[in-house]
């Protein structure tokens, strides 16, 4: 294991499965303690051990995020549970895909509430704890990292409100960005391409087959390469911002 997180505390949402999943080991091989927050308790406590049996020290929070209060108490209860807050990985996320005039009016209700709604609620409770861990050892310096899309840089029919809640995930990352640069909390966006993740299984299935014809020609990223996006983004000095890592799969062109 790596000493570069070592002494600090890192919560990440969606940590089930995929890059949150990813994300949360790889943390918690730089050093770090981790606070898995997803809403399958049973997944999460595969990961706790996956986490454990590598060395790492993990709690896992059962929470819906996409409540104020269950946002809140995730937090809490992280912060309760180690001391402590440094890193907020923002990983949560649903991606409903179709054309938008046949699209229920539910799949962008969900996809507001995880990709939008509930990264703000998770940021604007873990603050307070970050600004503190800004200013103490062992780094001086605190860490939110959103994960974004490609969508977030290019539109393509079909995609029309995860575009809208991408999009909105950079230009608020930005902006909050700028707010607590003088605070040493530094605010970084991760915008990962196509991979292979359980994400395009949630698309209704009559569309299944279209969204594959896609991208079935595409070798796509592995969670461990966003992982590795992340790390590279909290573990380095105090003195280096990375604003921004927009990852595309190799074969990828838009």
């Amino acid at each position: 294991m790596s000493e570069a997180l070592d002494g600090t505390v890192a919560l990440v949402t969606g940590a089930s499965s995929g890059i949150g999943a990813a994300t949360a080991r790889r943390l918690a091989r730089e050093g770090a303690s981790v606070a898995l927050v997803a809403r399958r308790g049973d997944r999460l406590a595969e990961v706790a051990r996956a986490v454990e049996a590598e060395g790492g020290t993990a709690s896992a929070i059962v929470a819906d995020i996409t409540t104020r209060a269950g946002a809140t108490d995730a937090v809490d209860r992280a912060v309760a549970a180690f001391g402590r807050l440094d890193t907020v990985v923002n990983n949560a996320g649903a991606m409903l895909v179709g054309p938008f005039a046949d699209a229920p009016e539910g799949e962008w209700e969900r996809m507001v509430d995880i990709n939008v709604l509930g990264l703000l609620y998770v940021t604007k409770a873990a603050l307070p704890h970050l600004i503190e861990a800004a200013g103490r050892e062992p780094r001086r310096t605190a860490d939110v990292v959103n994960i974004s899309s490609s969508a977030g840089r290019v539109a393509r029919p079909g995609t029309a409100v995860y575009n809208l809640t991408k999009f909105g995930v950079n230009g608020f990352t930005e902006a909050l960005r700028q707010e607590m640069q003088p605070l040493r909390v530094r605010v970084s966006v991760v915008e990962p391409g196509n991979v292979d993740t359980e994400l395009t299984s949630h698309t209704r299935e009559e569309l299944r087959a279209g969204v594959e014809a896609q991208t079935g020609s595409i070798e796509r990223l592995k969670p461990a390469d966003i992982a590795d996006a992340v790390a590279y983004v909290v573990t380095s000095a105090r003195r280096v911002a990375v604003n921004e890592v927009f990852v595309r799969a190799a074969d990828q062109s838009w």
